[in-house]
């Protein structure tokens, strides 16, 4: 009898190993997640908002980034090239640019897995087989130390030696993952080997060494990929490191900012606020949690905690954006660069809100939503997706925005002096970390759509799709979504297939879905349907039923926290999860972004135009533009104003920017009383 239950047991866990074992995050052992991601590939979208999304992402965005790093503007292969002794020159681009071309070929892997090109495949295999040629004997591999002779390895952490490590570990497991296949893996485990040889000492020398942190994220992957535990361990000294040492010059510091700006100043068990550089912040806290979902540590848990509230609460945008300066200084009074600053301190004109930041907020939610099991993570995943992610990109998928204000004046800045921020989307930046940071998010959306309970399954973001995978048990559920999401709130999704014993739905209602209704074949669940948390219903489903959400999709105005000064008086717009704005294509051609003024009581109608910016909503209404606006001088006195309305339509933040050059606002001045 024991024999026969342990045989049950073990066929138990083999199925779980099979449905976990291809996820984006390799969790099918990770002891301390609530909730684990899907196989790659298990959820497809298939019509709508992220089908569409995905469409230009398989037929334009990856393609044509591909074109881009693997020629001669993007120089990314060229490099490998040149290192591999396959062709003559010399490294060109930013120190990271290695970490740029695997996330650019980690995107193409997630189309891959949709898709099953099989040309999408031999093109990245043929890259991976020059990687190798570069690939130095001992494992190492930074094109920009092998190509430039008056520098060596892990001389100084400018470089960038672990966020390209990082990327590759990454980009190499989950290669690995999709296609079974370990050449690009094999890479990755010879380097990380090297990597471990080098750091695991934890000599002061190396101490502060690992300031652009993905190679935490990326070590815990390998980890989880391989079980050798030597990577896991490097990973907690790396973050172990971090606020160990004095924060005084150190000659592998040398021409980099110190201090808070990379998150060293003060141990990550003690934080409890962001600092410095935001990407750099946000893959910290990333890799952080992908530790504690391993080791289970409370201290580690509880400090990303704190640090994600104060994130989340009292340093980002209403478009969920992150990093409000290009510069600025911490409290500690450390010079920042593209980062956090001060709570409340939110510019609208000026804020930098770099796109690789905005995805690493929905990157660190994602994990913390693992960690915890709470939709008010996926609520922010869903925040960035649909606002400051996608504004990063044009709508055909080809032009970038490094940055994302919430406010574009004509002529306010000298864009010379700020080579990452631009006035409009550019086809290339020479910095070139955020287009394929954002194309691989997007193409790995349909992934993040749900998660595994331990008795179930998570539906996290909502959009047309069909889900085909297997719950913890091995056994197999199929379901089909159907919604218009998210320019409408209605969503039905239909058991096409499942076990016969009972399991959790668990539904996510978005904070701002406030009276969602859930019916299941048409009837009201008796679970308890609440804004901001997950209704979970637990019973045994049949094929055949439908789960029917409602969730209320009213124009809302929204105002800032009353310490935000920059947005005193002022509302934005928005309508579930999309963030609104003013674009002056939609203005009278005298009127400038700063005459326009929104009133309180007027009427704020949705209206669906599939011809305009990819088929969005948009809101109309009616728009006071002031007349009598001064900008003679720095200070003005004040006579009564004067408006004129003006009938028009705000379209979706993300959208702005794709109908030449514009000027732009998100929050408005409001006038409540009637004129």
């Amino acid at each position: 009898m024991k024999k026969l239950l342990a045989v049950a047991c073990a066929a138990v866990m083999s199925h779980w190993a099979v449905a976990q074992e291809k996820g984006i995050l390799g969790q099918e052992d990770s002891p301390n997640v609530a909730l684990k991601s899907i196989n790659i590939g298990d959820c497809k979208w298939t019509e709508g908002f992220w089908a569409d999304k995905f469409d230009v992402a398989e037929h334009s965005m990856v393609p044509y980034m591909g074109e881009v790093l693997t020629g001669d503007v993007g120089h990314a292969l060229n490099n490998f090239k040149i290192a591999a002794g396959m062709k003559e020159g010399e490294h060109k681009g930013m120190r990271w640019h290695d970490g740029d071309f695997y996330k650019w070929m980690e995107a193409a892997m997630y189309v891959y897995a949709q898709n099953g090109d099989e040309k999408i495949k031999e093109e990245i295999d043929g890259y991976i087989d020059i990687i190798s040629k570069a690939q130095e004997e001992d494992g190492y591999l930074q094109t920009f130390i092998q190509l430039t002779d008056d520098v060596d390895r892990y001389e100084n952490r400018k470089y960038h030696e672990m966020y390209n490590s990082g990327h590759l570990l990454t980009s190499a497991c989950i290669h690995y993952r999709i296609t079974g296949e370990r050449k690009f893996l094999n890479i990755a485990i010879k380097h990380a080997d090297l990597l471990y040889t080098i750091f695991s000492p934890s000599t002061k020398q190396y101490g502060r060494f690992g300031f652009n942190q993905t190679q935490i994220m990326g070590l815990v992957e390998l980890y989880r990929t391989t079980k050798d535990k030597r990577y896991l361990d490097l990973a907690e000294i790396f973050i172990n490191n971090r606020g160990k040492y004095k924060v005084e010059d150190h000659p592998t510091t040398v021409g980099y900012p110190i201090g808070d700006m990379v998150q060293e100043r003060t141990p990550l068990r003690e934080s409890s606020e962001a600092v410095g550089h935001a990407v750099l912040a946000l893959y910290y806290y990333a890799g952080a949690a992908d530790v504690a979902a391993e080791t289970g540590e409370q201290a580690l848990v509880d400090a990303l905690d704190r640090l994600w509230e104060n994130v989340t609460e009292q340093k980002m945008y209403v478009t969920g954006a992150v990093g409000q300066a290009h510069y600025g200084a911490s409290s500690h009074r450390d010079k920042i660069e593209e980062g956090f600053i001060g709570e409340y301190m939110m510019p609208n004109m000026t804020a930098y809100n770099e796109t690789c930041a905005n995805v690493c907020n929905s990157m660190f939610s994602y994990r913390m939503l693992g960690l915890h099991g709470e939709s008010k993570y996926a609520d922010v995943m869903e925040l960035v997706l649909y606002n400051s992610a996608l504004s990063g990109i044009s709508i055909e998928g080809k032009n970038y925005f490094y940055s994302n204000p919430l406010r574009m004046v004509n002529g306010s800045r000298d864009y010379k002096l700020h080579n990452t921020e631009t006035p409009h989307r550019l086809p290339y930046l020479e910095c070139f970390c955020c287009p394929p940071n954002l194309v691989r998010t997007i193409a790995k959306s349909s992934a993040w759509a749900y998660s595994l309970s331990k008795n179930g399954i998570a539906v996290n973001l909502y959009g047309g799709n069909r889900l085909d995978t297997k719950l913890e048990d091995g056994s197999t559920l199929i379901l089909n979504q159907v919604t218009n999401y998210p320019w409408e709130g209605s969503v039905n999704i239909t058991v096409e297939k499942c076990k016969k014993d009972a399991f959790d739905m668990m539904l996510r209602i978005p904070e701002w879905a406030v009276g969602t209704t859930v019916k299941v074949n048409g009837e009201a669940v008796k679970a308890k349907v609440e804004n901001g948390k997950f209704t979970t219903i637990n019973r045994k489903w049949r094929k055949g039923d439908i789960i029917s959400i409602d969730m209320p999709m009213e124009t809302k105005l929204v105002e800032g926290h009353p310490r935000i000064e920059e947005a005193r008086n002022q509302v934005a717009v928005k309508r579930g999860p999309v963030v609104y704005c003013m674009e002056t294509p939609d203005l009278p051609e005298d009127a400038q972004i700063l005459d326009v003024y929104i009133q309180g009581n007027t009427p704020l109608v949705a209206s669906y135009n599939k011809d305009l910016l990819g088929g969005i909503t948009t809101v109309e209404t009616t728009l006071l533009i002031r007349t009598n606006q001064s900008e003679s001088k720095m200070y003005n006195t004040v006579d009564k104003p004067e408006f004129k309305q003006y009938k028009t339509k705000l379209v979706p933040y993300y959208s702005w920017s794709n109908r030449g050059d514009a000027e732009m606002t998100v929050f408005m001045p409001v006038v409540w009383s009637d004129l």
